[in-house]
């Protein structure tokens, strides 16, 4: 195996600038050229009053479960928290469900809550199936704006009363590399995913910018998951990898298997 198996690889990373950089470290770590191209922004709701009203709840012990399902979740949480006066300690012995190892870190670094359950597939519908529910428990599920309804509904369907609210808004990413360029002149060996809204806004973004899904066509699109990668293809992306692993280290592990195999 090549000490730098991605040296010479120019890869675009589409993460929200403010957690790009884990990302570009592993691509570097590897030896590849990464193009920053924020796709999306985390955004503050305009309108905190539904969040602060659960998180109150949250804190007197209104929910059984607090289900999180991104990282940015947890900083939108911590935030609200610090803003009503109240430490994360105050959620009590509230368990606390996380879609994946990344989120279960945040929860552990700025909550410290424990991790009551973590699905082996880090994408919703595991998540459900991995949230022992009770019926009748009471289930706080703050979230993306622009969140599927396929976590709510399943738990609901489970028997537990679910509340979602929204917790954060999810804009257009701004500044990084004149991606359209790069196109034209056929200086992009792939793009990264991490996200269903990332896909999105990424292709509002390019053409935006007078850019097209057509750009892409000899590009290696690499998703995190299949929940992105089916957000890929709904924009006629050529989705080439989705790894097992759906981690910034599987996708990064899977950039790298396929250069090599293209190398031989």
């Amino acid at each position: 195996m090549a000490e730098r198996p991605l040296q010479g690889v120019r890869i675009v990373n589409t993460r929200a600038l403010h957690q790009a950089q884990e990302l570009t470290d592993l691509l570097e770590g590897q030896g590849a050229e990464v193009l920053s191209y924020p796709a999306i922004s985390i955004e503050p709701l305009r309108d905190n009053s539904a969040l602060d009203e659960t998180i109150r709840a949250a804190v007197d012990g209104a929910y059984d479960w607090l289900v999180l399902t991104s990282s940015n979740t947890v900083h939108a949480l911590v935030d609200r928290l610090g803003a009503l006066g109240f430490e994360p300690k105050a959620l009590g012995e509230i368990k606390v469900a996380a879609v994946g190892s990344a989120t279960a870190e945040a929860i552990d670094h700025e909550l410290g809550l424990k991790v009551n359950a973590i699905p082996e597939e880090f994408v919703a519908e595991a998540l459900a199936d991995a949230i022992p529910v009770k019926k009748g428990e009471q289930i706080l599920l703050p979230q993306s704006v622009l969140a599927r309804p396929v976590l709510a509904e399943m738990l609901r369907q489970a028997g537990a009363e679910v509340t979602a609210v929204d917790a954060y808004g999810t804009g257009i990413g701004r500044g990084g590399v004149p991606l359209g360029e790069y196109f034209w002149r056929g200086d992009v060996d792939a793009v990264t995913f991490t996200s269903a809204s990332t896909v999105h806004n990424f292709m509002r973004r390019l053409k935006r910018e007078n850019g097209s899904a057509g750009m892409l066509i000899d590009v290696v699109v690499a998703c995190i998951g299949p929940v992105t990668a089916e957000a890929a293809r709904a924009h006629d992306l050529p989705v080439r990898i989705v790894p097992a692993e759906h981690t910034l280290e599987g996708l990064v592990a899977g950039l790298v298997e396929h250069f090599q195999k293209r190398a031989r």
